[in-house]
């Protein structure tokens, strides 16, 4: 009897030990069978306030989870790969990963971020990669637009979306091509009447005024991820400050004469030295943006994501992680940034480096974080006005789309002094 106890008890201790205790969410290449969706299940865990790990650089970023019954059912029921993990099994892979000789960290995610979408009130969510991934990925967020802007309604949320947008009161530079058009004829009346409303005489005054509630809104320690025209033509309005560069088909007066002279570099996030487009009619901004420049067929443009120490780097090593570190290229108004006008300060994530563009920057700014991603939709190589949604169900493992949702997590984990 008592050596019959004793195995009973020995098969006990061994199915004790090896009790499942993790989940890992596999990020890597042939594990995952929807890699957006992945994220949108971590997010949901944190918004339960259960603890979640990111395994930087382990299997192509993978989510380390608690096991919960009701994780389980729920990773079945959006379709995300998961695996079982016992207690020695977890340990055993934190302790490589903690090895100084490995590439890897694992980060503490503490909380789910409250997100904004900087967007009109009718936009529909393919009009913005970031609300159609989110919106994919089953991450929420709340639309927010000038009036909450400017009457500081930021100060609810840790991270703020901007995308195909113009701070510059020339309505996106799309009066050469559609400015017969009833969609541009309608979006300009509605820029004007919400100008006037809040109490400014110009479109260009009151955009300005909302990009400097953002401003204000990084430097005080929010996270900001910009896309497309967003990027630069956001950099353009507060280096512009107090200078009239929009003609009179924008405004109603002509722009100031030599505007050039007067940009002041030093008020922008990320760019330096860039000369502005003059042309009304031309759909450019500025030498920010390489749409035009560029001289890549579509089968050759891809760009290469940049390798930081995750133990030494850990912000950038996040904002990169994906189970490739080439991603097919994609076009938008602002396509790429021009490598020499980006300031010292600022970090290129992502290059295409025979064409000498950075296609994903990043920096720092007071206490907060700004990314610029360029290009509108990851998977519509040259999206069009009027083109068909893309649909998410058929890229459930985009690379490009990967890039946005590591920003949307950024926020959530756990800040710790960077190594020096």
């Amino acid at each position: 009897m008592k050596f019959k106890n004793w195995v009973l008890l020995f098969i006990l201790l061994i199915s004790y030990s090896m009790k499942a205790s993790f989940i890992l969410l596999p990020m890597d290449e042939t594990s995952q069978q929807n890699h957006l969706k992945a994220y949108g299940l971590t997010f949901w865990c944190l918004d339960k306030k259960y603890k979640a790990s990111w395994l930087l650089n382990f299997r192509g970023g993978s989510f380390l989870l608690p096991d919960a019954e009701e994780i389980r059912k729920e990773c079945q029921i959006r379709g995300v790969s998961f695996e079982v993990l016992s207690d020695s099994e977890t340990n055993s892979i934190l302790n490589d990963i903690s090895s100084p000789s490995q590439n890897m960290e694992n980060v503490i995610l503490e909380k789910a971020p409250k997100i904004a979408v900087y967007t009109p009130k009718g936009k529909q969510p393919w009009d913005d990669a970031v609300t159609m991934v989110l919106t994919y990925a089953e991450i929420p967020f709340t639309p927010i637009y000038d009036e909450e802007v400017l009457s500081d309604g930021l100060l609810l949320y840790d991270w703020l979306h901007l995308h195909h947008e113009d701070f510059t009161g020339q309505y996106g530079k799309f009066f050469g091509a559609y400015r017969n058009t009833p969609w541009y004829i309608e979006q300009k009346n509605d820029a004007e009447k919400l100008a006037a409303k809040l109490g400014y005489s110009k479109v260009s005054e009151e955009k300005l005024a909302v990009a400097k509630k953002i401003r204000d809104f990084v430097i005080g320690g929010g996270f900001m991820f910009a896309m497309c025209s967003a990027t630069d033509s956001f950099d353009i309005a507060l280096s512009a400050e107090g200078v009239d560069i929009c003609e009179p088909m924008f405004d109603g007066d002509p722009s100031e004469g030599n505007y050039q002279s007067r940009i002041d570099y030093s008020k922008s996030f990320a760019f330096k030295d860039f000369i502005l487009d003059r042309k009304p009619e031309h759909y450019e901004f500025s030498s920010i943006d390489m749409t035009e420049k560029r001289q890549l067929p579509m089968e050759k443009d891809y760009f290469t994501l940049m390798e930081f120490s995750a133990k030494w780097d850990v912000i950038p090593s996040m904002l990169c992680q994906n189970h490739t570190q080439l991603v097919k290229g994609f076009m938008g108004q602002t396509t790429a940034f021009t490598r020499d006008q980006i300031k010292s300060n600022v970090l290129v994530l992502g290059e295409n480096a025979i064409n000498s563009e950075a296609r994903y920057i990043h920096g720092q700014k007071g206490k907060g974080f700004f990314t610029f991603y360029g290009g509108h939709d990851p998977e519509d190589y040259q999206h069009k006005v009027g083109d068909e949604p893309t649909v998410l169900d058929l890229h459930p493992n985009s690379p490009g789309f990967r890039l946005i949702l590591n920003n949307v997590l950024f926020p959530a984990a756990k800040k710790k002094k960077q190594k020096t």
